[in-house]
């Protein structure tokens, strides 16, 4: 259904950072209007569409996203007002115009805030609810509430590096509803801030997504406290709360060797060590085990634990469909972390989805380290019934929205139940 656009307006907001991001509101012909806001993540991918950033140093050291706002109140406004399209029209018309396969010019920070506003604009207009006009982008006719993946303990970029790894999450397995999967995640969160007092004698930090952030010393010691916290809060790991990790290897990969436990390891050592992991601790799902150019190991690594946990690929991927395609042709993933920033508009990230989706993949649908309090990704998520969501912890507010928003579509449409959880 094609729509006439009157005009954008772009902003230029802050992040969960504090960092500038990009907003835009869409005005359709007839009054409606609708806005959104677009996340920024500090670990990216290499193939990640590009952010537009000012770089101006003496303004937020470089990070302000003015071009990018200048160029919604500009060109992208002198493209569309005025005319009717329907949300993958728009999306191409914007992607011509911006003229790099990067999004470079535009910035997709721009273009994916015009792409969301247009998209909530539509819902407003049309009477739907977000997740129901998202969902009919997939032509779908049912829905499915995501399981959730929530940040315990952070390291790496998230926190400081006190530990290589960039978060340790818990996953609760047996939760059939998401009301019920919050009240078990808030008992383990606050069982281990209990722990990691009275263990380390210190406050609790926390991380850019609301993980705890203690001093761990080793990796090992990370897992051991998440099962003493599950255990502690009268869950039993692997059966009631699982395990999940977000290695972020490219992060600490330098010379063809990984920097981890003090070690420098091949990949096939690396391999080893993780398979190790999957199969000591309640592990289901493992996030970027290898760096994200190391294609030559990433079909081991898959060969060796797809059985038994999620090989999902973030830096290895970055929603982006020709890694994607790659990565089915060599197997050496079975499963996507679709970040919709990463690609820059919501039809790039639905064509990255159905083609994860059609290899029989997983999708993991994601936010970043730097959220705004839009709940959009909630409604994507529930609309494109993803397998799970990961939006970090449950302990700050723009990681809440998204929360309560899967809370409120669960007590408005009770017909819509929690995805099954397959490992």
């Amino acid at each position: 259904m094609s729509v006439k656009i009157d005009h954008f307006k772009g902003y230029e907001i802050l992040d969960s950072r504090g960092r500038p991001t990009v907003m835009a509101k869409c005005y359709l012909s007839d009054g409606t209007m609708g806005k959104a806001s677009v996340p920024s993540g500090a670990s990216t991918g290499k193939a990640e569409s590009v952010e537009l950033r000012d770089g101006n140093l003496g303004r937020y050291a470089g990070l302000g996203c003015q071009k990018a706002v200048g160029h919604i109140n500009q060109e992208i406004n002198q493209a569309v007002s005025g005319l009717s399209f329907d949300q993958k029209e728009l999306d191409h018309t914007l992607i011509r115009l911006d003229g790099t396969p990067n999004k470079g010019n535009l910035g997709a920070n721009a273009i994916l805030a015009c792409s969301l506003a247009f998209a909530k604009a539509c819902a407003i207009q049309q009477d739907l609810p977000l997740f129901k006009y998202f969902g009919g982008l997939l032509a779908a006719n049912s829905f499915r509430l995501p399981r959730l993946t929530v940040n315990l303990f952070s390291g790496g970029k998230h926190a400081g590096g006190q530990v290589p790894i960039q978060d340790l999450l818990i996953v609760p397995i047996s939760a059939m509803t998401v009301e019920q999967a919050l009240s078990d995640l808030y008992k383990v969160y606050y069982s281990a801030t209990d722990i990691i007092r009275k263990k380390y004698g210190m406050r609790t930090l926390t991380a850019d997504e609301g993980g705890l952030a203690p001093s761990f010393n080793h990796i090992d010691e990370m897992l051991d406290t998440a099962l003493e916290s599950i255990e502690k809060a009268g869950f039993k790991p692997g059966q009631d709360i699982a395990l999940a990790m977000d290695i972020a290897s490219s992060h600490f990969y330098e010379g063809g060797k990984y920097h981890i436990n003090e070690e420098k390891l091949t990949g096939m050592e690396q391999i080893a060590l993780l398979s190790d992991w999957v199969a000591k601790y309640p592990i289901v799902s493992l996030e970027d085990g290898l760096a994200e150019d190391d294609w030559d190991h990433w079909p081991e690594l898959n060969k060796k634990i797809g059985g038994k946990s999620l090989v999902l690929g973030d830096d290895l991927l970055c929603t982006q469909t020709s890694r994607i395609q790659k990565a089915i042709d060599t197997h050496s993933a079975n499963a996507l972390l679709l970040k919709v920033n990463q690609c820059g508009s919501i039809t790039d990230a639905l064509e990255a989805f159905k083609l994860a989706k059609s290899a029989g993949w997983q999708v993991t649908v994601s936010a970043r380290s730097g959220e705004t309090e839009d709940d959009w990704l909630a409604d994507l998520a529930v609309g494109w019934s993803g397998n799970q969501i990961k939006v970090g912890s449950i302990t700050q507010s723009e990681r809440l929205a998204k929360y309560n928003r899967l809370l409120e579509i669960e007590k408005d449409h009770p017909e819509i139940k929690m995805a099954p959880w397959k490992y």
